[in-house]
């Protein structure tokens, strides 16, 4: 019986759940179909539930472990528990305004993840972007938001980024292309002081920055960007994160997981090390 980590996201206590109950069911050598009956629910809805895709009624998931024959009342209310902690909402909803649904996805994930590695081309990580950086990012958004609205999206960066400081904060390893650092985002003094940001940000123990230096030339992260979360729970697969325009793709196949995880490899070998990546934001510093 795996425990729940306390801090842990909504989201990831889904799909937890939904991993213990596809566990159980194949156990007993149950079907989704007849699962599904059992609750008077279709098969795919069985599927979304396993892969933590939908919320969970307490009444049906007390159906399914009585299926399961799951008769051990400790066993049935750990897991019934895990139902209602799984429904409560993150901090994140109260930016539903501004925060589409498949990127509240993600932000529960992150606020779950043990290690976050990430690789970005054309901006700074949002979780190490400052203040300005960012509100010049949202500011140049298409179609173009309101001022009132870049200052919501600004929020809700900046209340992400506390991920980093508070307590169980995760490893956050970022490979950052030297493109990004040299795009003039909001003009050269909002550069200095993003650059500065990262200098300050690497000197937190629970963060590695790496940049890919112009001159490496074709290198291993051709595709774009993506991340890998990896969660403190070992029934949970690691996820890559693929963000697109208007949606985003999540990967936990295990094929397709390890070869970003492959491609996260090679770039950290390429990059910069840590301590010459410095050197570098500095003297970009300086040339600024």
């Amino acid at each position: 019986m795996t425990t729940v980590q306390p801090g842990g996201g909504s989201m990831v206590r889904r799909i937890l759940l939904g991993s213990q109950l596809r566990r159980l069911r194949e156990t007993r050598g149950i079907t989704r179909e007849d699962a599904g009956y059992a609750i008077r629910a279709s098969e795919s809805k069985i599927s979304r539930m396993e892969l933590g895709r939908v919320s969970f009624k307490e009444r049906d998931v007390a159906d399914l472990l009585s299926l399961y024959g799951v008769d051990d009342g400790l066993e049935r209310e750990a897991l019934l528990g895990l139902v209602r902690e799984a429904n409560k909402s993150g901090w994140w909803h109260s930016f539903n305004d501004v925060l589409p649904g498949w990127f509240q996805t993600y932000v529960g994930l992150e606020e779950a993840a043990a290690l976050i590695r990430t690789y970005e081309v054309q901006f700074v990580p949002g979780l190490l972007q400052s203040e300005e950086y960012a509100r010049a990012v949202f500011g140049q958004s298409r179609p173009v938001i309101s001022e009132e609205e870049v200052e919501r999206r600004v929020s809700l960066r900046m209340r992400r980024q506390k991920l980093l400081t508070e307590g169980g904060s995760p490893r956050l390893w970022a490979v950052i292309d030297e493109a990004a650092l040299r795009r003039p985002v909001g003009g050269p003094r909002v550069m200095r002081g993003q650059v500065q940001y990262l200098i300050d940000a690497a000197e937190q123990a629970n963060v590695v920055i790496q940049v890919m230096p112009f001159r490496f030339g074709a290198h291993a992260g051709e595709s774009g960007a993506f991340t890998i979360l990896r969660f403190p729970e070992q029934d949970l697969a690691d996820v890559v994160y693929l963000e697109q325009l208007t949606s985003a793709l999540y990967l936990d196949k295990r094929d397709d997981v390890d070869a970003y995880i492959q491609v996260m490899e090679r770039l950290c070998v390429d990059s910069l090390t840590p301590e010459r990546t410095i050197d570098l934001l500095a003297s970009i510093l300086k040339e600024r």
